[in-house]
């Protein structure tokens, strides 16, 4: 019978570790954007002086429109994975877009002339909203919901992610398979009690020391931890590290759960007040 491999350098990461983890959609296309106007390097230095700045002009713009599109990209992923977010304040794919556009413009006025230029233009606009599409252009997940109420879920939601891209970047460094495995873990936790928070918003009160002090503390001990495990490889600090994570763990799950059943009660009690007005009309409701 076949068995799970395991030994000292492929700890078990358990069954959930990618729970949750969502690949971008767009990820390799936008590396190829980067990739495909450095060409224009070489046209640039073995070219005239005026045809060597449209081809320089050319790449920055390729290259800024590369970046926005990626910034873009990664914001729209984080607008899907929330139930409640506010649309984009700057819609980067649309401006990488027209950047494309006009690059791709620039390069063709270099070397081939104006129609040209056009053609490429308008092509190079196309095909990039083809392939990367628009930004999110509207709120999401605010309709019936007071709106002082959703402005602080969403900068409480958005407080909280930062602070969960601080503790991965922190863990990264480790570099230490474990440890990036356990902090995956953590947060595919710490998230499912965002998302408990965005589907009700006035749970939000009972979870903001959860979101805010307890992961700041969490991003903060993380930073510690790294900057002595990168010294020393400390075993005793790598044990202390695992377990507070795990206690962390812990508690957001008895908190999400809490939070749960708390609305699950809410939810009988506006049904038991529902039957009791339907009742005072004497319409009577088979209770089964």
């Amino acid at each position: 019978m076949s068995e799970r491999f395991g030994g000292r350098y492929s700890p078990q990461t358990g069954a959930n570790s990618y729970q949750g983890a969502r690949r971008t959609r767009a990820g390799g296309r936008i590396n190829l954007l980067f990739l495909a106007p450095l060409p224009m390097v070489w046209q640039a230095f073995t070219s005239p002086p005026d045809e060597m700045f449209l081809w320089l002009a050319a790449l920055a713009a390729c290259l800024l429109a590369a970046w926005l599109t990626r910034a873009g990209q990664q914001a729209h992923d984080a607008y899907e994975a929330r139930k409640i977010a506010r649309r984009p304040a700057l819609p980067r794919k649309l401006l990488g877009s027209l950047l494309t556009g006009a690059g791709l413009a620039l390069a063709g006025l270099a070397g081939f002339g104006a129609l040209a230029a056009a053609l490429f233009g308008v092509l190079g606009l196309a095909l990039h909203f083809a392939a990367f599409g628009a930004d999110p252009l509207v709120n999401k997940g605010m309709e019936g919901i007071d709106q002082l109420q959703s402005d602080r879920v969403a900068r409480a939601v958005s407080q909280a992610e930062e602070h969960l891209a601080a503790i991965s970047e922190a863990a990264h460094r480790a570099a230490d398979r474990q440890v990036s495995a356990r902090v995956d873990r953590f947060q595919t936790q710490a998230r499912a009690l965002l998302r408990t928070v965005e589907d009700d918003p006035r749970d939000l009160a009972a979870a903001r020391k959860f979101m805010g002090v307890y992961l700041r503390g969490a991003r903060d001990a993380t930073e510690a931890f790294v900057a002595l495990y990168s010294r020393a490889r400390s075993t005793e600090a790598k044990t202390d590290y695992l377990a507070l994570l795990s206690d962390l763990q812990d508690s957001f799950s008895a908190k999400n759960r809490h939070l749960m059943l708390d609305d699950r009660t809410d939810l009988n009690v506006e049904i038991d007040v529902l039957r009791d007005r339907l009742a005072q009309e004497g319409i009577r409701l088979d209770k089964s």
